[in-house]
């Protein structure tokens, strides 16, 4: 199974405890941008050693075919960027998971995002053998909608007080394509 893709201009692969140190100043760094659009998160999230225990987490839940984490790696300075994340996998009858992202701020509205999410769609049909990806966006975050409409996702309805993000239970707009194999 390959575990990285990429373009003229980034690369996408599966995340390794190596990343933490580039993780925690992404995260670091878009501290108060993430938190918008996020849970809370504990303060050991923003040490390395949190990063690097994080790290193995991912990496086992990909091993148990439960979850898949990969960076976004701008390939002409060789710094992540970003994350992207295939989540909550369910195998048997369903064959579908979740699909979400961060991107540093400093690289919004450059089409990465609509790339990378281009890609990692093509490898969850493709190499992973998913039926159908789901994706949930607060109604206020029109970029990201755009996003995923760019990248084949379409709109299928509103799940009301779906997500606790800072204490306040929010909206999110329900988001859904289909492995056009299948």
């Amino acid at each position: 199974m390959k575990t990285m893709m990429q373009n003229e201009s980034i690369q996408v692969r599966l995340v390794q405890v190596d990343d933490a140190a580039q993780l925690l100043n992404m995260e670091t760094a878009n501290r108060e941008f993430f938190q918008q659009f996020t849970g809370a998160r504990a303060e050991t999230f923003y040490t390395l050693e949190g990063q690097q225990d994080l790290a193995r987490k991912r990496m086992e839940r990909a091993a148990q075919d439960v979850g898949y984490w990969f960076v976004i790696v701008q390939r002409e300075t060789e710094q992540i960027v970003g994350l992207i994340m295939l989540s909550e996998v369910v195998r048997d009858n369903l064959q579908s998971c979740w699909i979400g992202y961060f991107l540093d701020h400093l690289h919004n509205g450059k089409g990465i995002m609509t790339a990378v999410v281009k890609m990692v769609v093509e490898y969850a049909f493709e190499e992973l053998q998913f039926h159908r990806l789901e994706a949930g966006v607060m109604p206020h975050n029109i970029g990201s909608i755009r996003v995923l409409e760019k990248a084949g996702f379409e709109r299928e309805g509103l799940a009301r007080k779906n997500v606790k993000i800072n204490g306040v239970w929010q909206d999110h707009v329900t988001m859904g394509i289909v492995n056009p194999r299948d």
